[in-house]
């Protein structure tokens, strides 16, 4: 049996799940959520806005702010630091490029970037309808459901393996949820949102070959894209309402080989895929944080200086080897962001691998570049084999007296099985919004932000947002 047949007969089989995603996402609200789902997606505010606000400090974050500003449209929501306002697409295009811009947002094992494309799209279009937190709440929950369930139904790891960025290609359907339930949505108008997101869906991973910024760009247009969909079916444009399992041009093929459509609804309404959101302690690709976390680990417990390093091997799964195993060029911010060799050097060498460690300045120092050049890379059996369900890494450091050490990470910092506590997702929103905009504007945001869910609209948010600046003095990444 071929592949068209294979999936001839699972289409047969799961006929009808977009329509059953639709009516889950048409009638969620926020009272059914489980308080832990509840509590996630308010660490899940609070990170994103602390890495959009940062992210407003680079090149490419500015870049698209001021096209935002400069195509406005109708005054709907706040351009974030901006003290204009523009239209809610306009808004979510600039806000969730922020977001990403980066590469600090949170994650989940589906391999997308939730936040960056749906705390934007909710906050944008909160504005524009006037609606309250438990609204906005709900919402972001329909959104980080759907975006995990799609990207797991695509087969994350076989669709990464075609050069798709999962977070643009399924960003369109969460932001059309998250959009679906704040304009209030009927399950068969949602089921359309979903279709003219999925038709618009797009995001390839060519960022990498030169350092690119349309990475920074993808979750941007899923949030304006998602919303757009949203408010046409509301118009009563009809969208294709089989876009997930449809046989001929349906998302789940053309996105992989081995799609697997029953994740779309397995447990739907009772597991929810939230709650497994990570949050990054560094600022780098979170399939890299297994081995970050183990060269420091080793260096630390070992008593290791950089110059007892011969050579470091990294055993990581095949996707990771793909995805950012590439022979380190010091000629981006990105690229630095995503080398898996540059993470490990710069972990050994400073012992973190945070704000310092991706400036221009840094990624292109001898010292660190060296020790990149030593840090070779080969795929880990048993890694491969549990990967994306466990994003682990073996680190093996020989050094230059003979020893040898070595460390395998199944759960790195900010994983579910390893979080961060709302404490310190806090004080990661105050490193970045205090760089960003300064103190006090920070503060006030995180107050904001702390009472959203519980409030009767976004507005005391949204003006904050816009009413604060970024510093002139930041260094620009």
């Amino acid at each position: 049996m071929d592949n068209l047949d294979a999936w001839k007969v699972l289409s047969a089989q799961h006929d009808g799940i977009t329509r059953e995603l639709a009516r889950f996402v048409a009638g969620l609200r926020a009272e059914a959520l489980p308080a832990k789902t509840r509590a996630v997606l308010q660490q899940a505010l609070i990170d994103a806005l602390g890495c959009g606000l940062y992210g407003l400090t680079t090149a490419w974050g500015r870049t698209m702010a001021g096209f935002a500003a400069e195509q406005g449209g109708p005054p709907e929501a706040a351009l974030w630091c901006g003290g204009v306002r523009v239209s809610a697409g306009h808004a979510a295009l600039a806000a969730a490029t922020a977001v990403h811009s980066f590469d600090f947002d949170d994650h989940s094992r589906a391999k997308i970037h939730p936040g960056a494309v749906v705390v934007p799209t909710a906050l944008a279009l909160a504005e524009r309808v006037g609606a309250s937190g438990a609204q906005i709440l709900a919402a972001m929950a329909a959104g980080y459901e759907t975006m995990n369930r799609v990207s797991q139904a695509a087969n994350p790891s076989r669709a990464r393996m075609r050069g798709w960025h999962l977070t643009g290609t399924c960003g369109t359907f969460a932001a059309a949820a998250t959009a679906a339930v704040l304009l209030g949505l009927d399950a068969e108008t949602t089921a359309s949102a979903l279709g003219l997101a999925g038709t618009q869906s797009a995001g390839t991973w060519a960022f990498t070959s030169d350092g690119s910024m349309s990475k920074r760009m993808h979750p941007g247009r899923a949030a304006q894209d998602g919303i757009t969909a949203a408010l046409l079916a509301q118009r009563g444009f009809v969208g294709p309402r089989k876009i997930l399992e449809a046989v001929d041009g349906g998302f789940l093929f053309c996105m992989s080989d081995t799609p697997r459509p029953w994740k779309i609804t397995e447990e739907l309404g009772a597991r929810w895929h939230t709650e497994e959101t990570c949050f990054k302690p560094y600022a780098c690709c979170g399939s890299n944080h297994a081995c970050v976390d183990a060269a420091m680990a080793l260096m630390s417990e070992h008593g290791l200086h950089v110059d007892d390093i011969e050579q470091v091997i990294a055993g990581v799964a095949a996707v990771v080897d793909t995805q950012t195993g590439f022979e380190y060029r010091a000629d981006s911010v990105l690229n630095a962001q995503m080398s898996l060799r540059y993470n490990v050097a710069v972990a050994i060498c400073d012992g973190g691998a945070y704000l310092p460690q991706f400036t221009p300045e840094r990624i292109v120092e001898a010292r660190v570049c060296a020790l990149a050049r030593r840090v070779n890379i080969e795929i880990d059996d048993e890694v491969d084999r549990a990967y994306p369900e466990v994003y682990g890494g073996r680190l093996t450091v020989l050094a230059r007296d003979g020893r040898r050490f070595s460390k395998k990470v199944d759960y790195s910092s900010g994983m579910p099985e390893n979080p961060m506590s709302a404490a310190q997702v806090e004080r990661k929103y105050a490193s970045l919004a205090s760089a960003a905009v300064g103190d006090d504007a920070a503060d006030g945001i995180l107050e904001s932000a702390r009472c959203l869910f519980e409030g009767p609209s976004v507005t005391p948010l949204a003006e904050r947002l816009s009413e604060a600046r970024i510093s002139g003095d930041v260094h620009n990444p």
